[in-house]
């Protein structure tokens, strides 16, 4: 495997947060017209997200269990960095969930 190139993974991060930081924000009254919409949307993009750390955590295992048994293509460092980006999208995920279940929590005490 190739060693990894530093330059280019700055450059690919700086052009992602470019990214993230020129989406438009979404319109208020777009959001109530379409409710029904958004409330699947938002299930499919939790499940997504579910899923991406799934596959994190399968793509580290499968990497770490191949430096173990001596593959000659896999390297330390890039199984590292794999390990390390499975354990933050779960850590991420696990926030999220919290967050939610705090949402929850707070809907479900108001006063009616």
């Amino acid at each position: 495997m190739n060693p990894i190139d530093t330059q280019s993974l700055m450059l690919q991060m700086r052009s992602l947060a470019a990214q993230a930081e020129a989406k438009p924000a979404l319109d208020v009254t777009e959001n109530v017209k379409s409710g029904e919409d958004k409330g699947a949307n938002f299930a499919d993009l939790l499940a997504e997200s579910v899923q991406s750390v799934n596959h994190e955590q399968h793509k580290a295992g499968d990497m770490k269990k191949a430096f173990e048994q001596g593959d000659p293509e896999m390297e330390l460092s890039e199984v590292m960095l794999q390990v390390q980006k499975a354990s933050l999208s779960f850590q991420a995920m696990t926030q999220v969930r919290n967050k939610l279940v705090e949402a929850y929590k707070d809907v479900i005490h108001m006063p009616l």
